[in-house]
């Protein structure tokens, strides 16, 4: 049975390096042509998020340009002889991320992120502008403060000046082509993130640009299919001589590169994601060759979902590559939640924390929390709802606190689960990967019993850093399909009915919460 690691000494060429580009962390890493992990080459750097403002959240470009070159250097150096059997180099980043810079392609403006939620006043005015319903199906994205349209009105409103100065805006990931390249382009998979892709026909959406304070020449070019960059800047060549034949790709989606890394590439296999944020994705493909909708709408109709047409109002499309689409939703909420509870009930040194959790009983606590710190994505889409906590007792401790949260969490992933299946997605398998699933087996349980479906925990540890290597590897033609890539077993997580039935009342009584406070907003859902 194969490993998802191997030795230097037995890793099979040609290798991918990646650089899996976080909210936590940048991790560059090595893989064989199997996608499996070289073992001793990895390094990795801390993603420093700012928040100078409330509802801010941001990165400084140059501070995260550096942090990847450093751990660029840093692989190369442990991948040793190795480095030179580098044939591609993939890279997965944060989606829904956007940077502004001058005519030199200098960055003059922060990162702002997925998260930030200041363009939340500026989605009634897309209301206003256009219909939602039509640019839902269009783009895949409804109207939210994460996609770029509500931040470039933002922009308009508050930061009138850097729209001025601004040449060009790009994600973070085309900002490193544009360092190391002098030029760069877009990917499928980053351009559909943003809510600007008309995803049907591969192109900047015209008539939603034009109500923006945008010019579609203001943005990258789109990477065709198997599009790579080769011929490193004068420093950059000295500096990885190793490099210099090698194709680097335009960035992917993390969340698309973890579906593929966790082998979640057919439709029968749905990709649960528990890091900073969570989510649930269904991938779907046409044949290789190049991009026919009428195939891809025939391929989705076999498995009972059209995500080309009627993607469900709760839902988002994307596409992960010219010929791939992910059917899914994703919340604003995953680690980033543990993490809060547990540093701000001073839980953050609790010992064997998942063994208190495990022995609390299911929604025993009376709690019903809305988990929203960050505003709302899938379902509801309310970009400025905000977390609340009720059922409160003077016998509450704050273990319940956390396990209620871990509940709420589930709660929402089981809602995006239901609406998967309205859309007739005949799911066999759901496959968890990232790194607070890793942390908890107690969530996987929780998560199993919520939806009602085993949960398996993908033995891969860097899913997204795994699926950019594989899709820089069939990018380059060094393999001739994703799917050809091995799967690895994982540890089950079996439903447990009475809990499921626990779990469906919980969500019910977390529905009347949602709907007092958050329900009766333009836009929110159901």
């Amino acid at each position: 049975m194969l490993s998802p690691t191997v030795s230097i000494q037995q890793a099979e060429p040609p290798l991918a390096l990646t650089l899996d580009v976080g909210t936590s962390s940048v991790r560059a890493l090595l893989f064989d042509r199997l996608g499996r992990a070289v073992e001793g080459v990895f390094a990795s750097g801390a993603t420093t998020l700012r928040a100078p403002e409330p509802g801010a959240v941001e990165i400084q470009p140059g501070e995260l340009l550096e942090t990847c070159l450093t751990g660029l250097d840093a692989a190369l150096d442990q991948a040793s002889r190795l480095a030179r059997q580098i044939a591609a180099v993939g890279v997965s980043t944060l989606a829904s991320n956007v940077l502004g810079v001058d005519e030199d392609g200098q960055a003059i403006t922060p990162i702002y992120t997925y998260a930030d939620s200041r363009p939340a006043p500026d989605v009634a005015a897309l209301r206003a502008q256009f219909d939602e319903a039509e640019i839902h199906r269009r783009t895949g994205c409804r109207f939210h403060p994460s996609y770029l349209p509500a931040r470039f009105l933002w922009l308009k409103r508050t930061r009138p000046e850097l729209l001025q100065r601004a040449k060009r805006w790009m994600s973070f990931g085309e900002y490193l082509l544009l360092r190391l390249f002098g030029r760069t382009a877009v990917s499928a998979s980053i351009a559909s993130w943003s809510g600007l892709l008309e995803r049907q026909r591969l192109t900047w959406d015209e008539a939603l640009l034009a109500g923006l304070p945008l010019r579609a020449e203001q943005l990258s070019p789109l990477a065709q299919e198997g599009q790579a960059f080769t011929g490193l800047s004068g420093a950059f060549a000295a500096r990885w001589p190793a490099l210099l034949q090698a194709s680097w790709h335009p960035a992917v989606a993390d969340g698309a590169a973890a579906n593929v890394g966790a082998g979640c590439t057919s439709p029968e296999r749905l990709a649960l994601t528990i890091g900073t944020t969570s989510a649930l994705r269904l991938m779907m493909a046409e044949p290789a060759g190049s991009p026919d909708p009428a195939r891809l709408v025939r391929r989705a109709k076999e498995v009972g979902a059209d995500p080309l047409h009627d993607v469900p109002w709760g839902l988002w499309c994307y596409r992960a590559d010219r010929r791939r689409s992910l059917l899914g939703g994703a919340l604003t909420e995953g680690g980033n939640l543990f993490d809060w509870m547990t540093r701000s009930l001073n839980l953050a040194d609790a010992p064997d924390m998942e063994r208190a959790l495990a022995e609390i009983p299911p929604d025993s606590h009376g709690l019903t929390i809305l988990p929203f710190l960050a505003g709302e994505r899938s379902p509801g889409w309310a970009g400025d709802a905000r977390g609340a906590i009720h059922g409160l007792t003077l016998n509450t401790e704050p273990l319940h606190i956390v396990r209620a949260g871990l509940e709420a969490v589930a709660l929402r992933l089981s809602l995006v689960y239901s609406l998967l299946g309205e859309a007739g997605s005949r799911v066999q398998q759901v496959i968890a990967g990232g790194g607070a699933a890793r942390r908890s087996p107690v969530w996987l349980q929780i998560i199993a019993d919520a939806i009602g479906r085993p949960v398996v925990a993908s033995p891969v540890g860097e899913p997204s850093g795994r699926g950019a290597a594989l899709m820089a590897l069939e990018a380059a033609g060094e393999i001739s399909d994703l799917d050809a890539a091995p799967d690895f077993p994982g540890t089950a997580y079996a439903p447990d009915e009475q809990n499921h039935r626990l779990y469906r009342q919980a969500l019910e009584r977390q529905g009347r919460l949602y709907t007092a406070l958050v329900g009766t907003r333009e836009g929110a859902w159901p």
